[in-house]
């Protein structure tokens, strides 16, 4: 049986990027493959009806600014140092999560996924505008306008409602999500488990 992770995805959870930031190590110790797969984090909301953490724990004391403490931590252990909050936050991830799969299908999504995440959370960069979703894509060298047009594909917008609806069929309420074949792991503080899961598949 292959080694394989799938990495539950979404450019507007600060979190999936520390994560990925992480899970190409693990998978390079395991000889694992990451599989990414682009979800909307808002429909996953929607179809489980979960909230973002600011909405549902920001009456409780003390909660988020734990939540900010473990971030801080996490951020140091794994040297992350470039990582910013972005000032936008939050922002509408349809366009660039649209791109992602355009990237994809067009065998670009490694450069694109580098690009954006840099862009979303260590330049504060506002995604949402497509002129600057646009001049990102295009100082990365890849073709922001024809990526731009892309996001209006009626199979690109399929795929991805199609990868959402799927994801939360099979528990995901949150992201970032890990599958190792059919067991689940939420947020980035799981990752420990997951390699541990990647190993005790034969190799």
């Amino acid at each position: 049986m292959p080694r394989t992770v799938e990495f539950i995805f979404d450019f507007g959870s600060p979190n999936a990027y520390l994560a990925g930031k992480v899970l190409p190590a693990i998978a390079a110790r395991t000889g694992a493959e990451v599989k990414l797969v682009p979800c909307l984090l808002g429909g996953i909301f929607k179809l489980t009806g979960n909230q973002p953490p600011m909405v549902a724990f920001g009456g409780v004391k003390g909660k988020l600014d734990y939540e900010a403490l473990e971030t801080r931590r996490f951020v140091q252990k794994h040297g992350l140092s470039a990582y910013r909050f972005n000032p936008h936050f939050p922002v509408n991830t349809l366009l660039i999560m649209r791109g992602l799969i355009a990237a994809q299908r067009a065998g670009a999504g490694d450069r694109y996924l580098d690009a954006v995440l840099a862009a979303m959370w260590e330049d504060g960069e506002k995604m949402d505008d497509p002129e600057v979703f646009v001049r990102v894509l295009d100082a990365a060298g890849l073709d922001g306008q024809t990526l731009l047009a892309a996001t209006q594909d009626a199979e690109v917008k399929a795929e991805l409602m199609a990868n959402t609806e799927a994801a939360a069929a099979r528990g995901v309420f949150g992201i970032p999500t890990f599958f190792v074949g059919e067991e689940m792991f939420f947020g980035k503080d799981r990752l420990a488990q997951v390699e541990e899961a990647l190993q005790a598949i034969p190799a």
